[in-house]
């Protein structure tokens, strides 16, 4: 056994590079071997010395010049240097010489990808697969799968991924990339079946449970995923992806509790990310716990300053709780970076009208009704604006501009005769009521919130109730 291989080798290497400069400068040299060649080619490579790499290889063929170790070097660093069509002729020579070189394959294949001949590259892989056999079988299927990526073959680099793992159920690399293209082609129940095989093969393979997870979540089947992640974090349980995913699968079951827990754990094992925070967020706020949800929310603005939606979460929490003021502050920051989105401006209209800054409210109201014409969430909570402000006249020409906008959405119905009630007319008012209680029913409450002393006019009850009677409401 040598003492010290490391240094032999670079003595080694340091001769073969001396008596290389005495053969080019035609001095007396020792016989250079066709591998003496490769590894001084392997050196200057290694220096990204490749005009000095392609001269030794061009050298080398002149001493060997059948070799296809030595073309197949040279054809690398033509790739390198991107002279396309000389790696290929070259690699075209040294395959009548040695064609069960896997290199050869792969290079030719760069050179075919670098010409933009994706279907040549194709051809070649294809045909070259019945060559090769294990480890060399799989290179070729990855860059396979490589090229049909870039082919825009998806569901083919899905049928590579397959093959391999048919091969080599424990391929990691096959295992990480399988779980992204089982998503992407939606090819979840064969993935399903897949890893349900090698998983009785490799029981303790924390990749494939998580795959099995991941495909049945695609499926929307989020009680089997959470049993497929708690095996994979049960192997692995650093496992954070795993935690990430299963803390999704609890939100779409509204199992908010346990989706904070496995969250949290996350964030034990990872650098805190918003996403993160947002969702634990999002769990505390559909649990009415709106100071968590805030503080997570905060911690998630923190990390993502610029993400406007945070700040208009974190709004929404201070409005559930009606504290006005500190949601326009956050709806303010919110709309620093974003002004003319709907919601922020609803939410802020909002605000201002409980505070009563009717004004300020039915700018903002009509922001929203500007941008998005037809959204009727906008146009309802200008009228009520207007309502609530005692702008009568102005409420029933919105109310008309509304029904137009809409299509002739039916609530605007029952703002309109709110409006006419208001205003003393009575006869009319009770027309549009009987109009809207034929269209749209279901509307009335929002008829009722507006004026709830309404239903101590007789008339108006004798209309909800005959309407009531006929129409099983």
């Amino acid at each position: 056994m040598r003492e010290n291989p490391y240094r032999e080798d670079r003595e080694e290497l340091k001769e073969l590079l001396r008596q290389y400069q005495n053969l080019k400068n035609g001095r007396t040299h020792t016989f250079l071997e066709e591998d003496a060649f490769e590894r001084i080619i392997d050196h200057f490579d290694e220096k990204d010395d490749l005009p000095e790499a392609l001269e030794a290889a061009e050298i080398g063929l002149s001493q060997f010049p059948y070799s296809s170790q030595l073309m197949i070097k040279k054809a690398d660093l033509l790739l390198a240097t991107r002279k396309y069509r000389e790696a290929l002729d070259i690699l075209e020579t040294a395959e009548l010489y040695d064609a069960s070189d896997l290199n050869l394959y792969i290079l030719k294949t760069d050179a075919y990808l670098a010409l933009d001949q994706q279907a040549n590259a194709i051809e070649l892989l294809e045909t070259a697969l019945s060559l090769f056999e294990g480890e060399e079988k799989i290179d070729l299927l990855f860059e396979l799968a490589d090229v049909y990526d870039d082919y825009e073959e998806f569901d083919k680099v899905f049928d590579c991924l397959k093959l391999i793992l048919e091969t080599d159920p424990s391929n990691e690399e096959a295992l990480y990339k399988i779980c992204f293209w089982t998503d992407f082609t939606g090819r979840n129940e064969e993935s399903i079946r897949l890893h349900q095989q090698i998983i009785e093969e490799f029981p303790f393979s924390e990749l494939a449970w998580f795959n099995l997870a991941a495909a049945y979540q695609g499926l929307k089947l989020y009680e089997k995923s959470i049993d497929a992640y708690q095996y994979a974090v049960a192997i692995d349980e650093k496992f954070d992806y795993a935690y990430r995913n299963m803390g999704d699968a609890y939100l779409r079951l509204r199992k908010y509790k346990e989706a904070i827990e496995v969250l949290e754990k996350v964030l034990e094992l990872t650098r805190p990310e918003d996403v993160i925070y947002e969702a634990i967020g999002h769990c505390y706020h559909r649990m009415e716990n709106y100071a968590q949800a805030r503080f997570h929310y905060k911690k998630a603005v923190h990390l993502n300053p610029d993400d406007s939606k945070l700040h208009y979460k974190i709004a929404v929490t201070y409005m559930l709780e009606e504290q006005w003021q500190p949601a326009i502050k956050q709806l303010d920051n919110a709309m620093r970076i974003h002004r003319t989105v709907p919601e922020y401006n609803l939410a802020m209209g909002e605000c201002k009208m409980h505070l009563k800054q009717y004004k300020d409210a039915i700018q903002y109201f009509g922001s929203v009704v500007r941008h998005k014409s037809k959204n009727v969430a906008g146009w309802e909570a200008l009228i009520r604006c207007l309502i609530k402000a005692e702008f009568y006249d102005e409420a029933v020409e919105q109310c008309m501009a509304a029904t137009k906008a809409t299509d002739g959405k039916p609530v605007f119905l029952f703002y309109y005769s709110t409006i006419l009630f208001i205003q003393g007319k009575t006869k009319e008012a009770l027309l549009k009521l009987e109009t809207a209680m034929e269209k749209a029913p279901k509307h009335l409450k929002k008829f009722i919130e507006l004026n709830p002393s309404i239903l101590q006019n007789n008339q108006v009850v004798d209309i909800v109730a005959r309407y009531k009677k006929g129409k099983k409401l």
